[in-house]
């Protein structure tokens, strides 16, 4: 296949209509299980094999919460699901993980602002429209959970695939360089609403975003013990990483520090290594090896938190062909400055003990959108718009535009079809989540309570 950089735009548009051969924009709206859909709480139990198995009741816990905490850490699910599936062999980098609350707002390398994906443990290159997918299935187990009625509930998932077939076709004709520096200031959000309500909504959510800067960061997981800062110890959720741990990660230090450009080095080596910390993060990530590393720059009120995360193999990888990287932390990083405008000026990887793979960066002083629990329809459905203008953008980037573009076309064929997926997806994680907490009243899955 001719590569983007050496066919015409014409030849691109021509392969993107082409793809509709592979799989039609009316044919993405079915689901319907295989025959031989492997048990979803086995694809979970298999996935936590090579997991901390102290955490993996909390994980279940988390996710035993609702349909829509199900559907938040079941991507190794969804994704046997979408490749047992015909696909338009479109490729970007995948999220792999696009549901609705793995995108909000994050701080630029300026400071400012930025609605974003913000979650790329599961980043891989795939067919474009599982991402879309995925966003849309998540919008419509939302909604259902909000008690929205059932023409809201569809009317939401459309929007999302409405807003990133919108995104992409307007991104199609601009030039390369211009694509690649797109951003969604979130200072401009409100704007985009199409209402009073989805406006207020934007607002709020904007409002509570930025109150959470690092000194309520700092607030909440320090303390100040026998006049010096300490990481606070919050069983199971935040525990003191243990002496070995300790060591190892100081060992570890200078092997992330290589991943980094100069001057980030020289910026990192003016701080010092003050304590770490065990970590709990989300929901799907639960049983990971993550810690918390507290530094102190010009003094002991001048302090940065980085934030170590195990990266495993990607939830897509063995329904895809092999990525371009071995390590999963490269993979990971290498995703992220892919598919986000702006992203983490400490993001690195590295190899620790035990050959395992990790990922670093610098714990967000701002991210987030409020949760979606208790919006109304329409909040729900400006949301859900956005989300997808801010996949497109991403995935305009890593993939061709051109060609995605004119596979998607003027009409909204490909919208109503993918809300069609997510309702009858959303009908199938209600199912898998029952399947999870029958397993757990049965006493074959250990589930702690949610935290």
């Amino acid at each position: 296949m001719t590569s983007p950089a050496t066919a015409s735009p014409a030849d691109r548009a021509q392969r993107g209509r082409l793809a509709r051969k592979h799989v039609s924009r009316a044919g993405h709206a079915h689901w319907l299980p295989s025959a031989d859909r492997p048990d979803p709480v086995a694809v979970l139990e298999r996935q936590g094999r090579d997991r901390l198995p102290e955490l993996l009741p909390v994980r279940y816990g988390r996710m035993a919460d609702s349909p829509f905490a199900f559907l938040s850490g079941a991507a190794a699910v969804m994704a046997a699901d979408l490749a047992a599936q015909p696909h338009t062999g479109l490729t970007v980098q995948l999220c792999g993980d696009a549901h609705l609350l793995n995108f909000g707002v994050h701080a630029s390398t300026e400071r400012s602002p930025l609605f974003d994906l913000i979650d790329f443990d599961e980043t891989f290159p795939g067919p474009f429209e599982w991402d879309v997918k995925r966003l849309a299935a998540s919008v419509a187990v939302a909604a259902r959970e909000n008690g929205h009625p059932e023409e809201k509930v569809r009317r939401a998932a459309l929007a999302a695939a409405a807003g990133y077939r919108a995104a992409m076709r307007r991104l199609a004709p601009l030039g390369e360089i211009e694509v690649w520096h797109q951003r969604v200031e979130a200072t401009g959000l409100p704007p985009l609403a199409r209402s009073a309500r989805g406006r207020r909504h934007i607002e709020s959510s904007l409002t509570r975003a930025r109150r959470r800067t690092g000194l309520r960061a700092l607030g909440k997981l320090t303390e100040v013990v026998d006049g010096r800062r300490r990481i606070v110890h919050d069983p199971p959720l935040l525990e003191p990483a243990g002496a070995p741990d300790t060591a190892s990660l100081r060992k570890a230090f200078s092997d992330y520090r290589s991943t980094l450009t100069e001057e980030r080095r020289l910026l990192l080596d003016r701080y010092r290594f003050v304590d770490a910390a065990r970590k709990v993060v989300g929901i799907g990530a639960v049983g990971l090896r993550c810690f918390v590393v507290l530094l102190a720059g010009r003094d002991a009120d001048d302090l940065l938190f980085l934030e170590i995360r195990e990266a495993g193999q990607a939830a897509l990888e063995e329904h895809l062909p092999s990525g371009p990287f071995v390590h999963p932390g490269h993979r990971v990083v290498t995703g992220q400055r892919l598919l986000q405008a702006s992203c983490d000026i400490f993001l690195g990887w590295m190899t620790g003990p035990q050959g395992r793979a990790y990922y670093w960066r610098e714990l967000r002083d701002t991210q987030g959108f409020a949760g979606v629990a208790g919006t109304g329809p329409g909040g729900l459905a400006e949301y859900a718009r956005l989300c997808g203008t801010a996949l497109a953008r991403g995935h305009a980037r890593s993939g061709d535009r051109i060609a995605i573009a004119a596979y998607l076309g003027s009409a909204d064929t490909f919208d109503r079809a993918v809300a069609d997926f997510a309702l009858g997806y959303a009908d199938q994680t209600v199912a898998d989540h029952a399947a999870l907490t029958a397993a757990v009243a049965a006493g074959l899955v250990r589930a702690a309570p949610g935290r």
